[in-house]
């Protein structure tokens, strides 16, 4: 998997560009708000998923214009191809002049994983931020993940919306028996396809710790549901009464978690700062070792300012997994990539890109 050419037009702060990319390290440096994570950004919009900054694509959209124009000649497979994204109140796409219904229907065409400095928290922040990790990767082996976990999200804020209202006693039983039906069809969905990610994940993240550790520690991952899937629909009729104290539905795949143990002991509540971080490390590189064991391609590594937040020892690991990658990394400071000595480096000042 090799980005070639990134052009773009009214995107984010960036004035138009057009950058062609080396087939090793490409470094986009600059200071704060300049624009160079906008670049990236743009780059990663072609694995179909969101922004890993925001949820919103009118945000994508440079001030006082109607539209944002992006287009990435890549190579997946030995081939050549051509994707294009426009933005307007949502992402259109086009695939080999194609246009496809949605733009997650890019999933599975290009293929990357982003560190960025929120993925450090991964492990002592809530459950969610680790289910978002999960979903991020799933889209991009199983493009159909996306539509189920859109309509589960759907029914699940319609149930939640019932449920608040019945404590006004202004709907009935047969509605909420509707809407926990598509709930444990498509829950029961979601759930298999995070355990058979998981199931590649897990392995390949305990080998990778083992051996930033220097072999003296060892990593247990593992994916807890909020109830076994089997019993779903009876867990979701049975919570009923809680669930409209509440007024949320409090079982199903929307609660469910990821578990991380060094050595048997809870990284969460017991692990350093740097063990954690280690974890984090981990799960991003066996992300994309999992990419491509499955796919057979190595996925395109974004690293998002990251650099500056990792000690010394644990930048020489990241540098050492990816240097026969193509990496995308912004920095700040030149000094966190010295020990890169091939490449492409890139400045972005004021929204303008040179190489």
């Amino acid at each position: 998997m090799k980005a070639k050419k990134l052009s773009g037009n009214s995107f984010r702060n960036l004035l138009p560009f057009e950058v062609e990319f080396c087939d090793k390290v490409n470094i986009i440096y600059g200071d704060n708000a300049q624009g160079k994570t906008n670049l990236i950004e743009g780059l990663w919009l072609f694995t179909g998923a969101k922004s890993f900054r925001t949820s919103k694509d009118t945000e994508l959209v440079a001030f006082g214009q109607q539209k944002a124009e992006l287009s990435l000649d890549f190579i997946s497979g030995g081939i050549e191809r051509e994707a294009k994204i426009t933005v307007t109140n949502r992402r259109n796409a086009e695939l080999d002049t194609k246009k496809l219904k949605t733009a997650s229907a890019l999933a599975g065409n290009f293929c990357a994983v982003v560190f960025s400095p929120v993925d450090l928290q991964t492990v002592k922040d809530g459950p969610a931020l680790r289910r978002k990790f999960v979903d991020l990767a799933i889209y991009q082996l199983y493009p159909s993940y996306a539509p189920v976990l859109k309509d589960y999200t759907k029914a699940v804020i319609q149930r939640n919306a019932l449920l608040k209202s019945m404590d006004k006693k202004l709907v009935s039983n047969d509605l909420l028996d509707a809407f926990e039906e598509e709930i444990s069809l498509l829950g029961k969905k979601i759930i298999d396809y995070r355990i058979k990610y998981c199931s590649h994940l897990t392995q390949n993240a305990s080998d990778i710790y083992r051996e930033l550790s220097s072999l003296r520690e060892e990593l247990e991952v593992e994916y807890l549901p909020s109830c076994p899937v089997e019993d779903l629909a009876e867990r979701l009729y049975m919570s009923r009464k809680t669930d409209v104290f509440l007024g949320i539905t409090s079982v199903g795949p929307h609660r469910d978690d990821l578990d991380f143990k060094i050595n048997g002991i809870s990284a969460r509540n017991f692990g350093s700062q740097g063990q954690q971080r280690s974890v984090a490390l981990s799960l991003k590189l066996a992300e994309a070792k999992t990419l491509k064991d499955i796919t057979g391609e190595q996925p395109v590594a974004i690293l998002d300012d990251v650099m500056s937040e990792l000690d010394p020892s644990r930048q020489a690991f990241i540098l050492n997994h990816i240097k026969d990658w193509q990496v995308f990394i912004t920095c700040c400071d030149k000094a966190n990539i010295n020990p890169l000595k091939e490449g492409k480096v890139f400045t972005v000042l004021g929204g303008k890109v040179k190489e």
